[in-house]
């Protein structure tokens, strides 16, 4: 099972065929070893890293295998990058494919110019999830909440290991993604906000109140927070607005693409479900072009449906999460009566309650509702 072919694989073969591919997502999450995969596949197909001095030579010298693939990986970080890569794919584009991986920062790094406009396709790769892994039984779904989806630790599968990985990890972002992107002086404090950030899930973020927690100024936390996002550590979730039900428009909340951070359990269900869905809306995105969003739902009174997905601006589906066998909650109930088109789901981590509610709500454990995304 470790062996297993990632899902964007076959994606990969089918965009390579008309475009190069650039493999963005968090460190760590297989980026590399997906390329990898490639050369498994085709033993007539290069991988050259930039990290690596000989391939690095090869890269400059221009002097690339006879292959009908190249794979760069971590060649952002070589200055001239993309005029390099534009040469290669207006030269050789009907004779090479060309597939580019690397860290969390090649999604930055390519935003940084025009100049590959039009001659590549982008995709996020995403932790390990329910339907990738094929997990059917709660045991293995309880292993994948406690552990995380990041390769590594799963496949370690030892929660202290986990946790190892996980303090690590964070030193890595920070000492290496961090310090070689951004000017931060004060990496002690950017530290404590990392630390303090897996507490506050589950609720609307105030950088107010981190502000008079850290001692920091507003603008250091919101420009911490949108490098954080940036670089694949977090992602956050905008409220869906209407004056339709008196909803709350300015709140965000926030979740981690490694879940196993949130000590809570029912919150860091939560942030798991909310790692699936926005890979299955990245995934949607990157492959079909569709406009999907993913957002939350609270209005003035207080009422709060955890996760809403919108196509076109549009309710598509309303999804609230609970720990274990629970009433509907207010919320989505409200949601479902204002949006009667909107599919709407309860799900459970540990319940066990399978039915249809006589609003149309569908009432299941998390392994029913998750199994049928990416």
């Amino acid at each position: 099972m470790k062996s297993h072919l990632r899902y964007l694989f076959p994606q990969i073969k089918k965009d390579l065929q008309k475009k190069m591919v650039f493999i963005g997502g968090p460190r760590q999450v297989g980026k590399t070893t997906l390329a990898q995969q490639f050369i498994k596949t085709n033993q007539t197909q290069a991988y050259l890293n930039w990290d690596n001095a000989d391939h690095r030579e090869l890269i400059l010298k221009r002097e690339l295998p006879d292959t009908p693939i190249w794979v760069f990986d971590e060649i952002h970080k070589y200055r001239g990058w993309r005029n390099y890569l534009k040469g290669l794919y207006d030269v050789k584009k009907n004779e090479r494919k060309i597939l580019v991986t690397g860290s969390a920062r090649l999604d930055l790094y390519r935003r940084g110019g025009d100049s590959l406009q039009g001659r590549y396709h982008y995709l996020r790769l995403h932790p390990l999830s329910v339907p990738e892994l094929k997990i059917t039984h709660q045991k293995d779904f309880l292993e994948l909440l406690n552990l995380g989806g990041f390769p590594e630790p799963f496949w370690g599968g030892k929660k202290v290991e986990a946790k190892r990985w996980s303090r690590e990890y964070r030193q890595r972002f920070i000492h290496e993604d961090l310090a070689s992107l951004e000017q931060i002086n004060d990496f002690g404090n950017l530290e404590l906000l990392m630390l303090r950030l897996p507490h506050l899930v589950g609720s609307p973020l105030s950088i107010n109140a981190l502000r008079e927690d850290l001692q920091l100024a507003h603008k250091t936390i919101a420009n911490w927070l949108t490098i954080f996002e940036r670089l694949y550590s977090v992602f956050r979730l905008s409220p869906y607005g209407s004056s339709k039900i008196r909803a709350v428009k300015k709140e965000q909340k926030h979740y981690h693409f490694d879940w196993s951070l949130v000590l809570k359990e029912s919150f860091r269900f939560e942030n798991l479900v909310a790692c699936h869905l926005l890979k299955w809306v990245h995934f949607l995105e990157d492959t079909q072009g569709r406009e999907i969003e993913l957002r939350y739902f609270k209005d003035v009174d207080g009422r709060e449906v955890d996760f809403i997905v919108l196509e076109n601006g549009v309710p598509m589906m309303a999804v609230e999460c609970k720990w274990d066998d629970d009433e509907i909650g207010k919320g989505l109930r409200l949601f479902k009566t204002r949006y009667p088109e909107c599919k709407a789901w309860q799900i459970s981590a540990v319940g066990k309650k399978h039915y249809v509610s006589p609003q149309n709500i569908t009432i299941c454990p998390a392994l029913v509702f998750l199994r049928d995304f990416v």
